[in-house]
């Protein structure tokens, strides 16, 4: 039968990190320095790290300082994901640029759902905070940058869109090449000159429901537990002051939204519709 454990979690020492997290891709090229996970890329590969265990509901941070200079091509990714075929993901994917030019940093579900933003800070100069935070009754799924909403997931399955809470998800985080579209469409390529690229992680915390082993009937038995900080009425929607921060990041740091790329799509996503 599967169980659920609700863990708070606050990793900022190594011996910690090595405990919850696994470096799966490339571990040669992952550098535990202290209180922190640097990721390097160069031409012969990226790399990355998973979270040993999975989990449904809560929120997930994480500090990240990202590639310093020309990070032309480059992808280093802070995301959630379910295992199999048909799987569930949410992504913060920040995507490289040539120097003095910004980050963007793309947020995704599961699906090519992408919004693009800029950021009102230099992400290569010192550590930001960015957060997922979701729940079975939640409305929405928010992506957060220091704290400030900067994209909410409305949760429309009764129009039959997607929303991730039928599975646990891993916590992940990856650098990699993406020179085919990353940068510019894919017209500016990685400058391999410029490697190792590094990305480093630090102080992670996740305050989330800790899935156990696999059964059928995972929210009949979250359902079994009771309710979560996550669950309260509080959380059902934004608060006036996040509302507020919402509109000021769409109306200064949004620059792609698929749901309003009308050639892209010959009928709108479900999700998309009001």
């Amino acid at each position: 039968m599967v169980g659920f454990v609700c863990a708070n979690l606050v990793l900022a020492m190594c011996g910690n990190i090595s405990e919850v997290f696994e470096y799966n891709l490339a571990p040669n090229h992952i550098i535990s320095q202290g209180d922190q996970i640097k990721l390097t890329l160069d031409n012969v590969s990226g790399c990355g790290f998973e979270s040993k265990k999975k989990y449904l509901f809560g929120q997930a941070s994480v500090q990240i300082k990202l590639i310093e200079g020309d990070s032309t091509g480059t992808v280093t990714a802070f995301y959630m994901a379910s295992e199999g075929p048909v799987h569930d993901e949410l992504d913060f994917e920040f995507l490289g640029n040539v120097s003095r030019e910004p980050y963007l940093v793309q947020t995704n579900g599961t699906g090519n759902r992408e919004q693009r933003h800029t950021l009102w800070f230099d992400p290569t100069l010192d550590f930001h905070t960015y957060s997922f935070f979701w729940n079975r009754h939640f409305i929405v799924e928010v992506f957060l940058v220091d704290g400030i909403p900067i994209r909410v997931f409305t949760n429309k399955e009764d129009k039959g869109a997607w929303f991730p809470r039928q599975q646990a998800m891993s916590i992940r985080g990856s650098v990699w090449n993406a020179d085919d579209w990353a940068t510019q469409g894919g017209k500016v390529k990685t400058n391999w000159t410029n490697a190792p690229f590094v990305s480093t992680f630090r102080f992670f915390i996740i305050n989330a429901c800790e899935l156990l082993p696999e059964t059928d009937d995972i929210m009949a038995q979250y359902g079994k537990l009771g309710r979560f900080w996550w669950d309260k009425p509080a959380f059902v929607v934004l608060n006036r002051h996040r509302s507020h921060q919402l509109k000021w990041v769409r109306r200064k740091h949004l620059v792609y939204d698929y749901c309003k790329d009308k050639a892209r799509f010959t009928e709108l996503p479900r999700e998309c519709i009001s």
